[in-house]
């Protein structure tokens, strides 16, 4: 994609991102009509409007473009220009009135992804990321952490769905990283954990079993700032659908993807 084109583009995205944003925000006091995808996997009637918003607008600005939207995806196949949608990130957080939420789209074309926004309608947080260019927040750039000693690090993680499932999967990590790093936060949302790690206010961010509408936009967000992504295995790279993701500030990167790696033989206090 020409520089030109992506720049007009990626404004393009923002503005309707945040338009996208306030109808989260319209809706936020108002009853919340939820349904279940699974057994803790909620849905709201946001979740629909907003995704049905998202797709109306962005078909006007590729209509040649194919859709990756959380609500609407029958598989995870990706063609050659495809919007990668999450209406709203955090469902769970939106349903309780936690302002961890956040809508997120980025855009595949030829096997890469050219642009992401990750907007927090409601601290009013716009991240966005062009390929080869660079990551801002609300059009100031934005850059990874410095942090170099994974016993100071802030480190966010998050739960599959299938919590009961691959619960011997999820303690071992996170005890792990309990016991080492400075401390671990848990914001019920894969697209503001990879903004914050983007803009330096995380220091790594891991979990499993997510999606590529949950990862898509935050991975060019932290690339672009300067960041490292990959699968738990350092040198395995990441890829939209893969089971697990690591992001980090990159000087993090290896010392972090060991410690996981470790994670199979648990800290006895």
């Amino acid at each position: 994609m020409k520089e030109d084109t992506a720049t007009t583009l990626l404004g393009q995205v923002q503005d309707i991102v945040r338009r996208a944003g306030n109808i989260i925000l319209d809706h936020w006091e108002r009853p919340k009509k939820i349904t279940y995808k699974g057994r803790v996997d909620l849905v709201t009637e946001t979740d629909v409007a907003v995704e049905s918003f998202l797709s109306k607008e962005l078909s006007t600005l590729l209509p040649e473009a194919t859709f990756l939207a959380e609500e609407s995806a029958a598989d995870n196949n990706l063609g050659q220009l495809t919007w990668i949608v999450d209406p709203l990130d955090g469902t769970t957080n939106f349903a309780h009135g936690l302002p961890a939420v956040a809508v997120s789209v980025a855009l595949w074309q030829e096997n890469s992804l050219q642009l992401g926004v990750v907007h927090l309608p409601k601290t009013m947080e716009c991240f966005s990321a062009k390929r080869d260019s660079g990551a801002w927040l609300n059009d100031t750039p934005i850059s990874v952490s410095r942090q170099s000693d994974l016993n100071q690090a802030l480190v966010a993680t998050g739960f599959p769905y299938a919590k009961r499932e691959r619960i011997l999967e999820i303690i071992p990590p996170l005890q792990k990283v309990l016991t080492t790093c400075r401390g671990v936060r848990r914001m019920g949302s894969a697209a503001v954990d990879l903004a914050y790690t983007a803009c330096g206010r995380l220091d790594i961010f891991y979990e499993l079993g997510l999606k590529p509408w949950d990862t898509a936009a935050g991975w060019l967000l932290v690339q672009e700032a300067g960041g490292s992504v990959s699968q738990f295995k350092p040198f395995e790279p990441y890829t939209l659908g893969a089971d697990s993701i690591l992001a980090s500030n990159g000087r993090l990167h290896q010392n972090m993807a060991d410690l996981l790696s470790d994670s199979q033989h648990p800290v006895v206090p």
